[in-house]
């Protein structure tokens, strides 16, 4: 139902995952493993599988920390997005990588909820995308001391208000990673 036409197809996009930005986030380990369910699903269904990278000054392109954790292999020719803000739009190619595969879903996953998840949903959204988080599927770091909830809490409100979230020709959702691209 997306407002872009002749964009029929879905894509898995894989925010972020790197050892510096989950190096301490909640469910590391039960996300990853979800999130390499989900990436060989979709690659089974021919869903495009479109990985997010940020980079800043505190994780410089190149670096240890930079790199996607190696449970999560990309695989030859998947599309890889370079950032530097929040939202995967910003400043990348991740709209021609879309258009290019008449992608109008994305099914959206990765880190961090309270940030770059937050970011490029809303970003997909007001650009005419229908938009899936899956929500066993994203995660966060603690940032309490910085006044934020905790972190199963920042996620628990993430998926609350994004399952509420409407606008015209357009649809919203939240759905666990077993339901994604499953046969």
């Amino acid at each position: 139902m997306t407002t872009l036409e002749g964009r029929p197809a879905t894509a898995l996009l894989v925010i972020d995952m790197q050892h510096d930005v989950v190096v301490a986030a909640h469910d590391r380990d039960g996300v990853i493993a979800r999130i390499a369910a989900m990436v060989k699903r979709a690659r089974k269904a021919g869903a495009p599988v479109i990985w997010v990278q940020h980079s800043d000054a505190g994780m410089p392109e190149g670096s240890e920390g930079w790199r996607y954790v190696p449970e999560l292999t990309m695989k030859a020719g998947e599309p890889v997005i370079h950032k530097r803000y929040g939202d995967a739009f910003e400043g990348t190619g991740l709209e021609a990588e879309l258009a290019n595969a008449a992608v109008g879903h994305l099914v959206v996953c990765g880190a961090q909820t309270d940030m770059c998840i937050r970011s490029t949903i809303h970003g997909a959204f007001t650009r005419g995308y229908d938009v899936t988080l899956v929500g066993d599927s994203h995660t966060t770091e603690d940032l309490t001391e910085l006044g934020a909830p905790p972190m199963a809490d920042v996620i628990a409100h993430t998926n609350l208000y994004w399952e509420s979230q409407r606008a015209p020709g357009r649809t919203a959702a939240v759905v666990p990673a077993a339901e994604v691209f499953a046969s």
